[in-house]
């Protein structure tokens, strides 16, 4: 597909290393042990730093966690879906364990948020290339026997901010075999997420683009957008549900004579379950339901899948599954396309 290249590009060009900033915050644990570090960020119950003598991020589970100090700039957002923005200290409590985490915003104005509270920090940068987090893997399966191939490459790419964020995944397959045509999928998904003022609401406008041998789809554009809301919103788990409208328009491969096009609106209802483990495994469960209004009675259902495993550092294993169904797609042409993969992903930014 022509975006192909595109996307590779911006995957591999994000990749590269991130030019750090001074390692000037502490952490203290629960058992005394100090850490002179940079704070990278807060994700899934873990504490992502760099230490001047350690190589790599290193992970720290944030509950562990007693004291915090850092003069860097970060955005904090709260079970409540509640947003700050400014330096981190730990104010001072009898005992000398503190039991809150202050964010300091300009103009002197100071909240204190318990720490159970905090499920996500990020750090905010002057340069824009210091704000993206995202990951890039690839797989390769080879069997000699039959000539067989199959091969996988899957990109993400994260940009934070304080009350917003955009991200783009990228997944291509491909599979071969002596005595037959190679199989392609492609799909390249754009999101826009904005909170809204009520806790945990938010909107978002999304496109996806999909290419798939198997369901003879030359090009399958989505475009639409809806507001959605975070049932779940721990650093243990996150669930959500969205709903809104969206249009559809799909260039199926050239038959005998002529293209086919179709072009519907539907309904979207959306969900997302995200689970989580210590720096160790997490999982994401994408579904996708697109009820027709123009065509009634006709349905799509998107899901894609991924389990990821840490091995060492930013290296990860994972496997995942994608499906697409239509239970009315046109004559003699295939109504879903789904498998599953597994590769080495490596993960870049914050994280």
């Amino acid at each position: 597909m022509k975006f192909k290249p595109v996307v590779l590009w911006l995957a591999l060009s994000f990749a590269l290393p991130l030019l750090a900033r001074e390692k000037s915050d502490v952490i203290i644990m629960r058992n005394g042990d100090r850490i002179t570090c940079e704070i990278k960020g807060l994700s899934s119950d873990t504490l992502y730093i760099n230490v001047d003598y350690i190589l790599g991020t290193s992970s720290v589970e944030w509950s562990k966690v007693d004291h915090l100090e850092s003069r860097q700039l970060f955005i904090v957002k709260t079970q409540d879906g509640l947003v700050y923005s400014g330096t981190l200290s730990t104010p001072a409590s009898s005992g000398g364990r503190p039991i809150n985490i202050q964010t300091l915003e300009p103009p002197d104005t100071t909240v204190e948020i318990e720490k159970s509270q905090i499920i996500k920090i990020d750090q905010t940068a002057s340069t824009i290339w210091q704000r993206f987090n995202g990951d890039i893997g690839m797989g390769v399966i080879y069997s000699k026997g039959n000539q067989s191939a199959q091969y996988n490459f899957n990109s993400y790419l994260e940009y934070p901010r304080e009350r917003w964020s955009a991200n783009a995944a990228y997944n291509s397959s491909l599979s071969s075999s002596r005595g037959t045509s190679p199989a392609t999928r492609n799909e390249l998904n754009l999101e826009l997420v904005r909170l809204l003022r009520w806790n945990n609401w938010y909107y978002t406008g999304l496109a996806d683009f999909l290419q798939s041998s198997e369901q003879g789809i030359q090009l399958q554009s989505i475009v639409g957008g809806g507001i959605g809301r975070y049932f779940v919103n721990t650093n243990r788990s996150t669930f959500s549900l969205v709903g809104g409208l969206v249009w559809q328009r799909t260039n199926y491969q050239p038959m005998v004579v002529r293209a086919l096009t179709q072009n519907s609106g539907s309904a979207l209802i959306g969900s997302e379950l995200k689970l989580f483990r210590f720096d160790k495994t997490n999982l994401t469960v994408s579904a996708i339901l697109l009820p027709s209004i123009t065509d009634s009675g006709r349905v799509r259902f998107n899901l894609n899948t991924t389990y990821y495993v840490k091995l060492w550092s930013n290296l990860t294993w994972n496997i995942s599954f994608y499906g697409n169904w239509d239970n009315r797609p046109p004559p003699t042409f295939s109504g879903s396309d789904y498998g599953s993969s597994s590769g080495l992903s490596w993960k870049f930014g914050n994280r």
